[in-house]
């Protein structure tokens, strides 16, 4: 009882997470310390988990990243539209690698669950241990990110959304654990220490930079910041 009240509060939160930065990025058309490559994943994956849990019967992973990968694809849109070095080739390369590290095992998991005398329960933990692997290394960008430039603008990430996915990730793990699913805890648990990263580097950033800021410079960001926004249109 008490697991799958865990698994529904983490579908729950998963479901939300990204709302908080779709509604930054795509209606204040605000994406500086996104990383493309995290943002691309951030579409990948759902598709992955959204064939696992079709393979599997977690229906309750279906209707989850149904909703979360509509979120990713919304920030990454955006983060293309706004930022001109995503688009650049060798941006544009790298996401696409990361992206096709999820969706080429997902179709040939699909043509595999389409042979004769294969059943689809067989194929779905292979595909999960993929996707583990994967999670783990979509999990790195994003903080790696902040940590090498300590100088960054982070005024387009959300605290709020690194704060719910922490939840969910904890939920996540513990659901993972208690059903015996690899995939799901593995997952789930470098995906808690990346949003803990995270959400640590935003909270310290916060506290220094005012005071260590010189003046007239977090004017000049704004008006930067400005300049970008209505050169862009939004839309991860």
């Amino acid at each position: 009882m008490l697991t799958h009240a865990l698994g529904c509060l983490g579908a729950a939160l998963s479901m939300s997470l990204s709302w908080p930065q779709v509604f930054k990025s795509c209606v204040r058309r605000r994406t500086t310390g996104l990383s493309g490559t995290a943002s691309s994943l951030g579409v990948a994956l759902p598709i992955g988990w959204i064939t696992y849990g079709l393979l599997s019967g977690e229906h309750i992973q279906i209707v989850t990243n149904v909703v979360t990968g509509s979120a990713g694809l919304a920030i990454l849109v955006a983060l293309l539209a706004t930022q001109p070095a995503m688009r650049a080739g060798r941006s544009l390369r790298l996401s696409a690698a990361a992206a096709a590290l999820v969706i080429a095992p997902v179709l040939l998991s699909g043509l595999a669950a389409a042979l004769p005398g294969v059943r689809a329960s067989q194929v779905a933990p292979l595909l999960g241990i993929v996707l583990a692997g994967v999670s783990v290394v979509s999990a790195i960008p994003q903080p790696l990110a902040l940590l090498r430039d300590r100088h960054q603008d982070l005024s387009g990430l959300s605290p709020a959304r690194w704060r719910i996915g922490a939840g969910a990730a904890a939920s996540w793990l513990i659901y993972g654990l208690g059903t015996a699913q690899p995939a799901v805890w593995a997952s789930a648990g470098v995906g808690l220490a990346s949003a803990l990263i995270v959400c640590a580097v935003l909270h310290l950033r916060r506290e220094t930079t005012p005071a260590t800021a010189p003046a007239g410079i977090g004017a000049a960001r704004w008006r930067d910041s400005v300049t970008t926004r209505t050169l862009a249109m939004a839309g991860v």
